[in-house]
């Protein structure tokens, strides 16, 4: 894999990685937590598999690959969820989503 594209994805996930986390603890916030119900349960798994991705991607893991195509679908599905809802952490998590999940793609596609 080029380093240059690994790099370029770590630094993705590692943003991710933060903006679920942030609205992962900012939804827990919220007054009515059954409306972000599915929103926090998708930042926390997003969270967790960004670490993975990042581990893989730090330690050229034989299984790089597999594990950065499964936090682009994760990110993808949180990136929509979070979209639904108005809030700017909310929005902001779900465009880090976004961004992360085409950087794992073109990371796998290489």
């Amino acid at each position: 894999m080029d380093r240059a594209s690994v790099e370029e994805t770590i630094l993705a996930v590692i943003d991710c990685m933060r903006a679920s986390n942030h609205c992962f603890s900012k939804c827990l916030q919220e007054e009515d937590l059954l409306m972000v119900a599915e929103c926090i349960r998708l930042t926390k798994e997003c969270s967790e598999v960004c670490a993975l991705a990042l581990n893989a991607l730090e330690t050229d893991s034989a299984f790089t690959k597999p594990i950065a195509a499964l936090c682009a679908q994760v990110c993808d599905t949180c990136a929509v969820e979070c979209g639904r809802h108005l809030h700017d952490h909310c929005q902001r998590c779900s465009e880090a989503c976004l961004r992360c999940a085409e950087a794992c793609r073109n990371l796998v596609a290489a």
